[in-house]
């Protein structure tokens, strides 16, 4: 027994230094590290994806409180909680947003301006929730008339992972506008983890937008839907080439990504490259490759596209 100890405390002690070593050596890439060099005095504080999880689902449950909220609600306790659930939310948003904000500014502290522009940015928000509703009401009625397996609209809401990705997109896109990009990016990559739908906060995205099954969809930065856009899985709307500059850095910011006019309809693995428009009124069919404009009410399918060669490279 006295060996089995001793064997054990030299075990415990030598896994000890091993641990305080990797620790030291941790320390040390953190200081030399690129984001750190400036500040490994005061090590930036980013936004939590942690909160901003609760944050999304509490705003969602705030939305829909009958369907996404409490499930004991009644009638007279909805604004209620809506209220409630609100001031909680936005009170957690606008912390995440001084630490986005106090992160980009480089400073030691947060600043009176930045303090007074995260309660603007706050509110300013707040204020588009009711136009974020209105959007997202289109598109749950655009998911349930477009797939015929729906028997009704709250089974669109809580369990088509295509509203649960244009939920957070629609959150996000405000905030990317307001001028917290970061925080709008975890928000939908939030969603991407969850649904496999990536919808980058910055594209634009006109009502009644559905996203049928989903998984694998991307739609980039600079992308453009309009009005009545109907998704399948695997549809790719994303970037032909990236320029680069005179030092070969990636040129940040351009117009590289499609344009979808109104009532278009992009079926399973269809991909869209570069800054090109499909015409309104647009079929694109399952596992087409387009990398041009094509007209109104043009209809694309994958024996058309088979002679046309690809050139300058890919990406999303």
């Amino acid at each position: 027994m006295v060996n089995i100890k001793r064997t054990r405390d030299i075990l415990l002690r030598r896994t000890r230094l091993e641990i305080d070593n990797i620790v030291a050596e941790l320390r040390a890439l953190r200081v030399a590290s690129l984001e750190n060099r400036q500040r490994h005095d005061r090590p930036p504080r980013l936004p939590s994806r942690k909160i901003l999880m609760g944050v999304a689902e509490g705003l969602s449950a705030a939305l829909f409180p009958n369907r996404l909220g409490s499930s004991d609600l009644a009638d007279e306790g909805i604004d209620h909680y809506v209220g409630y659930t609100l001031n909680g939310m936005l009170r957690e948003l606008m912390v995440q947003i001084q630490h986005e904000l106090h992160y980009n500014s480089g400073l030691e502290m947060l600043s009176t301006e930045d303090r007074e522009r995260s309660v603007a940015i706050t509110q300013a928000f707040a204020k588009r929730l009711p136009k974020v509703r209105s959007l997202l009401d289109t598109d749950i009625i655009a998911a349930y008339e477009g797939d015929p397996a729906a028997r009704n609209v709250d089974e669109v809401l809580v369990c088509y992972p295509g509203i649960a990705a244009i939920t957070h997109y629609r959150l996000a896109h405000e905030l990317h506008q307001l001028g917290v990009p970061l925080i709008a990016r975890m928000i939908s990559e939030i969603a991407h983890s969850i649904t496999g739908i990536e919808i980058h906060p910055g594209a634009q995205i006109g009502g009644s937008f559905f996203i049928d099954h989903g998984t694998g969809v991307v739609i980039g930065e600079t992308a453009i839907i309009g009005q009545n856009v109907r998704l399948y899985q695997a549809v790719t709307l994303g970037a032909k080439r990236f320029p680069v500059d005179d030092n070969g850095t990636l040129v940040k910011g351009n117009l590289r990504h499609p344009i979808v006019e109104d009532d278009v309809v992009i079926y399973a693995g269809a991909t869209i490259l570069g800054r090109i428009t499909i015409g309104r009124g647009s079929t694109i069919g399952g596992n087409v490759w387009l990398t041009r404009s094509v007209p109104p009410g043009s209809n694309i399918s994958q024996a058309q596209m088979r002679q046309e060669a690809f050139e300058s490279g890919t990406g999303v």
